[in-house]
């Protein structure tokens, strides 16, 4: 009986955890293993890979079984070999592929689910629009119904807005400094140490120019994240309704009711966030071609910020 590709590298990185290997040991168990999404070419275009799937199943599985006796093993597990995990995370899709086998692993314990994607949002594993496409793919809309995933899809927004508004503080601390120090070396000065120690504390010009850069693109990774949300929302629904058109079904059931709910949620929840992006919403998502019901949560958000 031939067992399942990456069999024999699981077993040898059982070991080699077990033996308390380093994360480049760890890695050289993975090696050698074939990337799936390039068989049959040839080795020059499987070293352009985009990612490899197959190690990451193995890696991601592995570790996340040898430390699921308690959350402390998980993440132990998780900072040890933070480094493999961000070797295999260098995109979108092998982020989103690291969330489904976290899933895989968890999804009778959701507790875990949403302990582990936040740990992994914390120390950048993976990236927000990552967790929001992965909650939107076709195989977790049956689960749409229960509220663990909703509150993952919360938590990540909570962390985008907080890097933003951190960003934001950071910002604008170092602009008063700024002006603070310019005005007061206008002024007469008393003592050269105390003009010295203010000049140590004020930010250059060049500092405050990059922290402005920075916060720039996290307001446009949040407002991406907004896009993808309400995207996602928007298709998942609309195939329910026009399936249910097709089939002269109603298209009532719980499942709908409960995702509208959850849209509705979503914007009342962010509601300080998403009214910065409303007008971008209302030109890409939310047009008048979309189907009315879906049309009116977005109308009834407008209604209550206007």
């Amino acid at each position: 009986m031939t067992s399942l590709p990456g069999t024999e590298a699981a077993h040898q990185l059982v070991v080699c955890v077990r033996n308390k290997c380093t994360p480049e040991e760890a890695l050289n168990v993975l090696r050698e293993l074939p990337n799936p999404l390039r068989e049959g070419e040839q080795p020059a275009a499987a070293q352009a890979a985009p990612y490899n799937p197959l190690k990451i199943d193995v890696f991601v599985q592995t570790l996340l079984n040898l430390g699921s006796k308690s959350i402390s093993h998980s993440f132990a597990a998780i900072s040890k070999f933070h480094y493999v995990f961000k070797i295999l995370a260098e995109s979108e899709e092998a982020q989103i592929c690291i969330l489904r086998n976290v899933w895989e692993l968890w999804q009778r314990h959701p507790q875990m689910v949403c302990v582990l994607v936040d740990k992994m949002l914390k120390t950048q594993i993976v990236e927000c629009n990552a967790v929001a496409t992965w909650l939107f793919s076709k195989e977790m809309a049956p689960f749409f119904t229960h509220g663990y995933l909703w509150e993952v899809l919360h938590l990540t927004i909570d962390k985008m807005n907080k890097h933003v508004s951190k960003l934001s503080g950071e910002l604008q601390e170092a602009r008063e400094a700024l002006a603070r120090a310019d005005s007061s070396s206008s002024d007469s000065e008393d003592e050269n140490s105390s003009k010295k120690k203010k000049d140590q504390d004020k930010p250059t010009e060049e500092a405050v120019e990059r922290m402005e850069e920075r916060l720039e693109a996290a307001h446009m990774d949040q407002k991406r994240l907004f896009l993808i949300v309400f995207q996602r929302f928007i298709m998942i629904l609309s195939e329910h309704l026009v399936r249910c058109d097709t089939d002269a079904r109603d298209p009532d059931t719980h499942w709908y009711r409960s995702t509208v709910g959850r849209l509705r949620q979503v914007f009342l929840i962010h509601h300080e966030q998403v009214q910065k992006y409303s007008s971008t919403l209302e030109t890409l998502l939310f047009t008048q071609d979309l189907d009315p019901h879906i049309l009116d949560v977005f109308h009834q958000f407008i209604a209550l910020t206007a």
